[in-house]
């Protein structure tokens, strides 16, 4: 008998519908509560409470799983402080590791990998590799089935941290893996709801000169910096290293007429002034009159006749794709993949990178929703239970990421170890 092992998963119910459905197929289904909104989440017997500090949490693992005799171990995100614990201890006992994420795709799919998820995924980035996979399997349905829900995104994401902040008496040495504490973050996002407004029409203003006033532009598009996208994913500490470099390097090399417009992340909580920041940034380099920080609307009327798109490795790099606009990422991504994205050094992306190969990106889209990806969505009351069916069943086959979604090693490792990031 197979006994799956879960962790923190999102914040919503997919993890205990995933749980039903692995039990009703003849699994045993455990799974470690860290905070009290773990516990709230969970509701099912199975649930195990950790209590103890960060540092003792691998040894308490590494003592569960050979009691418990543990076959698989599922977590979301696996990068969070102690799921990177959780990987380590598994792989050195031989467990499975599975690891679920919000879909690439958007935004009704869900992200579901053996061993890692971005810099850690075994998906190929050989072009050729990519194509012969999207010649296996189907193509990719793009109809959105499942339209997000705000209050879903929003309500169980307060509850959970609220019930967790309020049970800090039961699990005294739970550290978070978000910078800003609950209350705090939430505070400061119902100060940026006041002015939201405001910032659409500032953000639709200078869409309007886009392609008038200003004739050849590029988007930096900023990532939040509590996101392990950024913090372990990427050699940065957060966006204004990140803006540091692009807009020094934008000052040098870009041709005297561009402009570059800066898009804040739309979930940013306005602590950080990332406005004046790039400000003061783009004065120190003289080109304040060319640099353009953007707070709000959409990225669509931005990437309209782009000469270029940057970012990390954020997804919104895949819309930008779908646009035809060039782009870098400075970072490894998923689709950091030679004829998609320019891989050369930042420095000579500014006076014209070639445009994405539009059949490779749909043969990489194709594989990658085919192999690494499953349809539901945990902000969709009709999505939660499709995705959990759907994730219940990878967890139980032999071949997850199957065909040719998995090589090994993580062929991103190699960028990340050269760009100095801890793997």
């Amino acid at each position: 008998m197979r006994t799956v092992l879960v962790l923190q998963g999102p914040l919503s119910p997919l993890y205990r519908q995933i749980a039903d459905r692995l039990e009703a197929a003849g699994c045993r289904v455990l799974r470690v509560n860290l905070n009290l909104g773990d516990v709230l989440h969970w509701r099912r017997p199975g649930g195990i409470a950790f209590r103890g500090r960060p540092e003792a949490f691998g040894d308490f693992l590494a003592g569960l799983i050979e009691r418990e005799q543990v076959t698989d171990l599922v977590l979301h995100g696996d990068r969070r402080i102690y799921h990177r614990i959780a990987g380590s201890v598994a792989r050195a006992r031989g467990v499975r590791v599975i690891a679920t994420e919000l879909g690439l795709l958007r935004p009704d799919w869900m992200l579901i990998e053996r061993d890692g998820c971005a810099m850690a995924s075994h998906f190929p980035e050989d072009p050729d590799t990519i194509r012969a996979i999207a010649a296996q399997v189907p193509k990719r349905d793009r109809t959105v089935r499942y339209p997000s829900s705000f209050f879903l995104v929003a309500v169980p994401d307060v509850i959970y941290n609220l019930v967790a902040v309020a049970g800090r008496p039961l699990f005294p040495f739970f550290r978070r893996h978000t910078p800003d504490h609950p209350v705090l973050d939430y505070g400061a996002w119902l100060v940026r709801l006041l002015g939201e407004k405001k910032r659409d029409a500032r953000a639709a203003a200078l869409a309007a000169r886009l392609g008038a006033d200003i004739a050849r532009w590029h988007v930096l598009a900023l990532q939040l910096d509590g996101d392990f996208q950024i913090r372990d994913n990427s050699p940065y500490a957060g966006m204004v290293p990140v803006m540091a470099e692009v807009i020094a390097s934008f000052a040098r090399n870009a041709p005297a007429g561009d402009h570059l417009v800066i898009k804040n992340h739309p979930l940013d909580n306005g602590l950080l002034r990332l406005g004046a920041a790039a400000a003061r940034i783009a004065a120190a380099h003289g080109v304040a009159d060319r640099v353009h920080f953007v707070d709000g609307g959409g990225l669509k009327p931005l990437l309209a006749g782009a000469a270029g798109f940057v970012t990390v490795n954020s997804s919104a790099a895949l819309e930008a794709l779908a646009a035809g606009v060039p782009v870098t990422a400075l970072a490894p991504a998923l689709y950091r993949i030679s004829g998609l994205v320019f891989t050369g050094p930042l420095d000579a992306f500014w006076a014209g990178a070639p445009a994405p190969d539009a059949a490779l990106l749909d043969a990489f889209l194709d594989s990658a929703a085919a192999t690494l990806h499953v349809r539901g969505s945990i902000h969709s009351r009709a999505g939660l239970p499709a995705a959990a069916a759907a994730m219940a069943a990878r967890i139980l086959a032999d071949d997850l990421n199957q065909p040719g979604g998995y090589v090994d090693p993580p062929p991103r490792l190699a960028l990340a170890r050269r760009l100095g990031i801890p793997v």
